[in-house]
């Protein structure tokens, strides 16, 4: 499962790999209010992330790793919605890992500096996807399930190789 956080808007994505073939089982995104109390949104979002876990029970959570941001609100409010991510994993007892942005370019799309457009069209590419993600932060969370996906097989087949 792939979770690219924010306070507005959370993209959650979940991919399945069979035989070397990658598929997203879903994808969308947690939206909340402004206007909403800061406590509530997070609420919403935690209970969110938990409904989507207990469906589809991943093996592993990819995260956005938090960057500073120029906007210190954006960074803050980023930073708050990571939390809430990384918790719901811990209570559902799934292993998390972080990946920057330009990791999660790189792996999807080859290059550290890739636009969102370069890095929406190969998710859409590698998932076989007929219709965009519902969000650009879906699509996020989707490639970053993929960056997770692609370099859990990479770790396996090193290891396979030293035994």
């Amino acid at each position: 499962m792939g979770i690219d956080p924010g306070l507005t808007r959370t993209g959650f994505g979940v991919v399945e790999s069979k035989g070397g073939v990658l598929r997203a089982l879903t994808s969308g995104t947690v939206r909340s209010e402004a206007s909403q109390p800061v406590p509530e949104r997070l609420l919403a979002l935690c209970l969110s992330l938990e409904r989507v876990m207990e469906q589809f029970e991943p093996d592993a959570v990819a995260i956005e790793r938090v960057f500073f941001n120029a906007n210190v609100r954006t960074a803050i409010q980023t930073g708050q919605a990571s939390g809430v991510a990384l918790l719901a994993a811990a209570e559902a007892g799934v292993p998390v890992f972080e990946y920057t942005p330009t990791q999660v370019k790189s792996a999807v799309v080859g290059v550290g500096n890739a636009s969102k457009d370069q890095v929406q069209f190969m998710v859409r590419t590698i998932l076989q996807l007929k219709q965009a993600p519902d969000s650009a932060d879906a699509a996020d969370a989707l490639a970053l399930a993929i960056t997770h996906t692609h370099g859990h097989r990479m770790r396996a087949a090193l290891e396979g190789s030293r035994s």
